[in-house]
């Protein structure tokens, strides 16, 4: 959707050379290692351990949840939208 959105162009080539599929399959695989990568640093870097899991759940997932939205967003500024 952001391609054909905002990048019209690369978009139209992909579209009709045939490579689209393989493109986006591949961004999406990059994205997802990037993604896994980043929470897991981040989860480590602040805390959010097994340890506060079982002692605070409600922070645990509170932590996570506020991890996961940053790993997306730096996912998408430097992979997805350059």
């Amino acid at each position: 959707a952001y391609l054909k959105a905002h990048r019209r162009d690369l978009y139209a080539d992909l579209l009709l050379s045939g490579k689209l599929e393989e493109h986006l399959s591949s961004i999406d695989a990059d994205a997802s290692e990037m993604a896994s990568r980043l929470t897991g640093q981040l989860a480590r870097t602040e805390g959010a351990t097994e340890v506060l899991k079982v002692a605070d759940p409600m922070a645990w997932v509170g932590a996570m949840n506020s991890i996961r939205n940053r790993a997306a967003e730096i996912v998408n500024h430097d992979l997805i939208y350059t």
